[in-house]
């Protein structure tokens, strides 16, 4: 199962968003942070979507200390907080 790092950021007081850096693109968003976090799956189930419809496949997740080694996302990893993203999901318990 891999984890990819995503981003949160206030969008708005009353809505948060978050990205993948490792997903260009991918981002899901809600009321909260709680929200956000449970929609991410599913943005990231229709950015696969997208990417298979196009032939290719989910990038690699990298880990959190790559990403902070990347100079393109060392500033919002240090002005943001991370979070890792199980994916695919694990299934719902009864």
């Amino acid at each position: 199962m891999a984890q990819y790092v995503a981003i949160i950021e206030d969008a708005a007081p009353d809505a948060v968003s978050l990205w993948f850096p490792d997903l260009p693109g991918c981002i899901s968003g809600g009321d909260d942070v709680d929200e956000a976090l449970e929609n991410a799956p599913e943005a990231i189930a229709f950015y696969a979507q997208e990417l298979i419809a196009e032939g290719r496949e989910l990038p690699p997740p990298r880990t959190l200390d790559e990403l902070r080694a990347a100079p393109e996302f060392a500033d919002d990893l240090r002005n943001h907080t991370a979070v890792l993203v199980e994916w695919p999901p694990l299934p719902a318990a009864d």
